[in-house]
């Protein structure tokens, strides 16, 4: 098809199939390339009854508020929660993993596949070991004892098991129970157990109930600064003297402890990311047994790679559309402007450059006989022509080739006007040539 065709019919042969391709490229870039986040979101939590199940409470909560779905799995602790992040692809979008079972392993979960990131430490974990003896200061006096540990998989278990290790107690010293929460609790009310050892947030239902318990004592293990300095994933901690209330503990005592952190599945999408961490602030962000008020999230002593979202969020805060928007409605405006503002500008100025470029070769076609009629004009002006002999008859082909190729031109209505100047300018050349062989 020639240009005078295609710059006549611009709007449907140009601009709309421009138009279509666009559309067509936003919604293959929008659909594919950079696809909004799913509405749904799974949280790996934890044992009934404990911590972890009450932060996903507040996590569904919070979820909620702004449109998104949380679907709360229950687990068995920790390296259940871990194995469903790094499994392929994950089975959860967010987990609770305490800590060590990370770059500083406890558990042979880390050797599965998968990377795992953390959004925050969100809370700390007290080592909690309840008896009826008041006088247990040490693991070595739990031997031959039965002690409740959390079922196989579980972080309490895990974690014992490895205590036990250091302290050169063979597993089978230790009559383990796999009775945790309140069967664990009622079990050692009523003597079928001797002690319950446990990791959990001391805002824990089964933590407030052990020490409410008459006849339960919490151990005040000794030698927890060497434990810590064999387990740096441990901190060696002061529980005040009834910070658990009703005067629990009576009296000062060190505690070891350890971060339970918020992990995400790689695979996750950004935004959730953000939107996760914001929601971390907003559960975790007041005051606890061992730290004060907004200290709490933070990324240190992370046991795993911090995800790029969550320092953004952590250190500055939401974007603003995102603290002042709801977050679907941020989602759709990033990708209108990432995606269909550069896609809409391209469309608009090749709609406008190739009918310009058109028009410009519409136009070149006009100058390029202006320049052969100057020539033309030009000769005649010198007298440079022969008249009787062959000079002449060039001349007047040439005008004659001109003026078969002006009449016989496809222009648009825009250029109409220099057309018909065109052949008036090519009248007058052909006149004036007529005049020359009329000497």
């Amino acid at each position: 098809m020639n240009a005078h065709n295609l710059y006549g019919r611009r709007w449907l042969l140009i601009r709309l199939p421009l138009a279509i391709l666009g559309l067509a490229l936003g919604v293959f870039v929008w659909g594919w390339i950079y696809p909004m986040p799913p509405s749904r979101i799974t949280l790996s939590a934890g044992l009934p009854g404990g911590a972890y199940e009450l932060f996903a409470q507040r996590y569904t909560q919070e979820f909620a508020s702004h449109g998104v779905h949380c679907e709360v799995l229950p687990s068995a602790g920790s390296a259940q929660n871990l194995s469903r992040l790094r499994s392929q692809p994950a089975s959860a979008d967010l987990a609770f993993v305490q800590g060590g079972f990370g770059w500083n392993s406890i558990s042979e979960a880390t050797s599965a596949s998968g990377n795992p990131q953390t959004l925050a430490a969100v809370d700390i974990e007290g080592l909690w070991l309840f008896s009826h003896h008041s006088d247990l200061t040490s693991l070595d006096q739990l031997r031959n004892l039965r002690v409740a540990a959390g079922p196989d998989g579980s972080g309490h278990r895990v974690l014992f098991r490895r205590l036990l290790a250091e302290q050169l107690i063979a597993a089978d010293a230790v009559q383990m129970s796999l009775l945790t929460g309140a069967a664990a609790v009622q079990a050692l009310r009523q003597g079928q157990l001797d002690a319950v050892f446990l990791v959990a947030s001391p805002q824990a239902p089964v933590v407030q109930e052990l020490v409410q318990s008459p006849g339960i004592h919490l151990a005040a293990l000794k030698l927890t600064a060497g434990i810590a300095d064999r387990n740096n994933f441990l901190e060696r901690r002061l529980l005040a003297q009834g910070s658990l209330g009703s005067s629990q503990p009576p009296q000062d005592m060190a505690i070891l402890t350890t971060h339970t952190h918020l992990l995400a599945s790689e695979a996750l999408d950004p935004a959730l990311k953000r939107l996760a961490t914001a929601v971390a602030v907003k559960v975790h962000g007041g005051q606890g047994t061992f730290h004060r008020a907004g200290e709490y999230p933070l990324l240190q002593n992370s046991d795993f790679p911090a995800a790029p979202e969550a320092r953004q969020v952590l250190r500055r805060g939401l974007s603003v559309l995102e603290r002042n928007l709801p977050f679907w409605w941020v989602q759709v405006l990033q990708r209108l402007l990432v995606i269909g503002l550069p896609i809409l500008v391209t469309v608009v100025l090749l709609g406008w450059l190739i009918p310009l470029w058109l028009r410009w070769r519409l136009e070149s076609r006009i100058s390029r006989w202006y320049g052969e009629l100057k020539f033309i004009e030009h000769d005649l002006a010198r007298d440079a022509i022969d008249m009787g002999g062959i000079g002449l008859n060039r001349i007047v082909g040439r005008v004659r080739l001109i003026e078969r190729a002006v009449q016989g031109m496809a222009l648009p209505p825009e250029l109409a006007r220099r057309w018909y100047l065109l052949r008036h300018h090519v009248a007058f050349v052909k006149g004036r040539v007529r005049e020359y062989q009329g000497r």
